[in-house]
């Protein structure tokens, strides 16, 4: 049964599947997945590895379907690690994987919790060729996964969903929305060939990166009233001052946005990492 598209062999199957493992892209959903459980009072470490697990097959899902949608039916790459064959068998693996946790978190926790994790997939499966296609899906798509991550991971171990675990969902969606529209534009010049409608495309690239750092902007400040108010720890007000920083940086890369992608994602860790301190010392 083979997978890679050049070479045979396990070394080569092994190295092709291994290839569509983005750790950039799957680091913050896995992240966010973590955060949740660190927002319940106690948490059980067997219920968090599989809903980290989930995570895991639903954005390996995302990533091989997307790879496989732009080299062998959109003809937008160069070439691909993975057969034709190789993607589907992988698809497979990865949905199998991913609704066995699912079915796993529903026996031991709740129908709800089953719930809260599927999304991850389904917008892992219809992001190509479907969510896409249209600024909304190119952009949103990705960030609601990560929102979901957190939900879900957090329903897990509490069976409940506070208004604070739901206002740290929503500050993150905003944020990366943000990210992603600055990532969707290093394909700006490829995407409006083909008449692929990113917020880049929409707005031309200018406006698209005014309208990204102002999105960040607003779920930074966002984080600053809720700490204020009480709904997040005071400590949190740190976050937005740590991702500030880095996201000047960004700013500064001008119109080279993939710098600006890869230091507004490591920014997005460090934000993450300051808001779990917070929590864990608040």
């Amino acid at each position: 049964m083979a997978f890679a598209s050049q070479g045979r062999g396990v070394r080569a199957d092994v190295g092709a599947l291994a290839s569509q493992v983005h750790p950039v892209f799957m680091l913050p959903p896995l992240a966010a997945s973590a955060f949740g459980a660190v927002l319940a009072e106690d948490f059980d470490v067997a219920l968090l590895s599989i809903h980290l697990v989930a995570a895991f097959a639903a954005l390996y899902t995302a990533h091989i379907k997307d790879g496989y949608v732009d080299f062998y039916r959109r003809g937008e790459d160069d070439d691909h690690p993975l057969s034709a064959p190789g993607c589907r068998r992988a698809l497979v693996g990865a949905t199998a994987v991913f609704f066995a946790c699912v079915v796993a978190i529903g026996l031991l926790v709740d129908a709800w919790a089953a719930l809260l994790t599927l999304p991850g997939w389904v917008i892992g499966v219809l992001h190509a060729p479907q969510l896409d296609l249209n600024p909304v899906g190119a952009t949103a798509g990705y960030p609601a996964g990560i929102a979901f991550a957190l939900l879900g991971g957090h329903y897990v171990q509490a069976t409940a969903l506070s208004v604070e675990v739901v206002a740290f969902a929503a500050v993150f969606f905003v944020v990366l929305c943000g990210i992603k529209t600055i990532d969707d534009a290093t394909d700006y010049e490829y995407d409006r060939s083909i008449d692929k409608r990113t917020v880049a495309v929409v707005l031309g690239a200018r406006r698209a990166r005014r309208v990204a750092y102002g999105l960040m902007a607003v779920g930074m400040a966002a984080v600053l009233a809720l700490a204020a108010v009480g709904v997040f720890p005071p400590a949190s007000a740190a976050a937005p001052v740590a991702f500030g920083l880095v996201a000047a940086f960004a700013r500064r890369a001008g119109e080279d946005d993939g710098l600006a992608t890869k230091l507004l994602i490591r920014g997005s860790y460090l934000f993450v990492a300051v808001l779990v301190a917070a929590v864990r010392l608040g």
